[in-house]
């Protein structure tokens, strides 16, 4: 065979496995979008999960905890916790519904909230001359939630640096990681 035929073998070796290991990223990527989808669709949420942010929720919920939401028909009650968008800001925020007012010759419900720590209720915080939120801000319920499991989340955001270096080492990790399967089968071969 000579020092050719075995070089080419190597060579061949190499793009196998490196197609290989991008096949086995794009599957795992794709499960993962999969699984996202999913949640959306089971909880009626366009984001199931959430990050509280903030100590605002204290003491039921402190910063760091991660929130499973829910949304339905059902109308939203004073005393439940929900999670809302406001207009003009990316970040959305979890709080109490403490007064709800329904117009049901309109259909419509207006909500106010308030964060269980905060001294006052949240109409600072919402867009410039809006003092009630709508059904259509709401992006869930809060049904259940995991303590201090989204701090990876916050420390990732505020400290980038940190999400760059653990990028950097995961995909230093599967450009160099060597599948076993292919050194058994081509040390058989």
């Amino acid at each position: 065979m000579g020092w050719i035929g075995i070089g080419e073998s190597v060579r061949s070796l190499n793009i196998k496995q490196s197609l290989f290991q991008l096949i086995t990223l794009g599957m795992i990527v794709s499960s993962a979008l999969m699984l996202w989808k999913g949640l959306i669709c089971l909880s009626g949420s366009e984001s199931p999960v959430v990050v509280v942010l903030s100590g605002s929720m204290e003491p039921g919920f402190k910063r760091g905890d991660i929130l499973f939401l829910h949304m339905s028909n059902e109308p939203i009650r004073a005393g439940e916790i929900v999670v809302f968008k406001v207009q003009g800001k990316q970040i959305p925020i979890v709080h109490r519904v403490i007064e709800v007012h329904e117009r049901q010759e309109m259909g419509e419900v207006d909500l106010l909230t308030k964060g269980d720590s905060n001294p006052s209720d949240d109409r600072m915080l919402y867009a410039r001359g809006q003092f009630w939120l709508k059904r259509q801000h709401i992006m869930g319920r809060a049904v259940g939630f995991l303590p201090y499991l989204g701090w990876a989340t916050i420390i990732m955001t505020e400290q980038p640096i940190i999400k760059y270096i653990l990028l950097g080492v995961l995909g230093l990790l599967i450009i160099t990681s060597k599948d076993e399967r292919h050194k058994f089968s081509a040390a058989k071969t």
